[in-house]
C-alpha cells in the first residue's frame, strides 16, 4: 500500500514544468498562474508574440521559471522543435494543457451578418476551428505526451467545455426583429470541437495509463468578460448558480487535475459550469 501524503504536499508542484497551449488566450494565463502558485516551471507557447511578457509576468509573481514561446500548434514540425527548446532548459515536461481553441463568437467580424448560421458558416471557418482546438491539441498530445509516455510519468488536461456536453441554446443569442433565417446562434464548431476533446481525453487516458500519463478534460461554463447585460441575464436563467463564472475561477481545478492531488483520475472530465449541464 502507498504510504498516505498529506494532502498539502498533493499539490506541490516545485521542480515540476508545464507547458500551457493558447497561452496568451482568456484563460491560458490564468492557468498558468494556478500552477506557478504551486511551484511549477511554465512554458507558455501562442502564435502571439504576448506571451514573452506574460511569462516574465508570471516569473517574477510566483519566483518559478517561465518562458514564452511563439508556436503554431497545428504545425507539428513547430511542436518537435519547441520540445527540444524545453527539454534543453529544462530536462522534461511532466504538464500539457491543451488550452488553445478560437472562439468562433456570435458577433465574429470578417463575414456576413448571418454567417454563424449552419447554411451559410464556411469552409475556411470550419477548417481553422478544428485546426486550432482539436488538430492542434491532438499533435500537441503526440509530442509531449510522447515524451511523458518515454519519462513514465505526466499529466495532461484538455480544456473542453459545458457545450462539449450539451448543446447550445440558441435562443440566448435571439435578437429582436430579425427573421429567423438571420438569427445568430453559435457556430457549430464550438460544440462539435469540445465534443471532441472529451473523446480525445479518453483515447489518450486509455492508451497511456500503463506509461504513467493521466488524461483529464475539464469542461468549464460561460466566462463573464463584460458580455451585454441581455446576454448574460438570459445565460444566467439557464444556470443553477444564475451567473457566468470570473476569470479566476478555474485556477484550483486546473491545479488539482495537473497535480497529485488527482493522481487516481484518469478519462475523467471535471464539470465547472455552475450547474448548467444539470438541466
Amino acid at each position: 500500500m502507498k504510504k498516505s501524503t498529506l494532502v498539502s504536499k498533493m499539490f506541490d508542484m516545485k521542480g515540476r514544468v508545464a507547458v500551457i497551449t493558447g497561452a496568451a488566450g482568456l484563460l491560458g494565463p490564468k492557468h498558468a498562474e494556478s500552477l506557478a502558485e504551486f511551484g511549477a516551471n511554465i512554458v507558455l507557447l501562442d502564435r502571439k508574440p504576448a506571451v514573452q511578457k506574460i511569462a516574465a509576468a508570471i516569473a517574477r509573481k510566483y519566483k518559478v521559471k517561465a518562458i514564452g514561446l511563439k508556436c503554431d500548434i497545428t504545425q507539428k514540425s513547430e511542436l518537435e522543435k519547441t520540445l527540444k527548446i524545453i527539454l534543453k532548459k529544462f530536462g522534461h515536461i511532466d504538464v500539457l494543457v491543451n488550452n488553445a481553441a478560437n472562439n468562433p463568437a456570435v458577433s465574429a467580424g470578417g463575414f456576413s451578418q448571418n454567417w454563424s448560421r449552419l447554411e451559410n458558416f464556411p469552409l475556411s471557418a470550419w477548417e481553422d476551428d478544428v485546426a486550432v482546438g482539436l488538430t492542434g491539441a491532438f499533435l500537441a498530445s503526440q509530442v509531449f505526451g510522447s515524451q511523458m509516455a518515454t519519462q513514465k510519468k505526466g499529466v495532461i488536461v484538455n480544456i473542453a467545455s459545458d457545450l462539449g456536453i450539451i448543446a447550445p441554446d440558441q435562443r440566448i443569442y435571439r435578437k429582436e426583429g430579425l427573421p429567423p433565417e438571420q438569427q445568430p446562434v453559435k457556430p457549430v464548431t464550438y460544440s462539435v470541437i469540445k465534443h471532441g476533446m472529451l473523446g480525445l481525453t479518453k483515447y489518450l487516458a486509455s492508451y497511456w495509463a500503463e506509461s504513467g500519463v493521466r488524461v483529464n478534460a475539464i469542461s468549464p461554463g460561460g466566462v463573464y468578460t463584460n458580455q451585454p447585460r441581455d446576454f448574460v441575464k438570459k445565460l444566467a436563467r439557464h444556470v443553477p448558480l444564475h451567473r457566468m463564472a470570473h476569470t479566476d475561477e478555474y485556477k484550483a481545478a486546473i491545479a488539482f487535475l495537473s497535480s497529485d492531488a488527482s493522481e487516481y483520475m484518469t478519462g475523467a472530465n471535471l464539470v465547472v459550469d455552475g450547474g448548467r449541464t444539470i438541466w
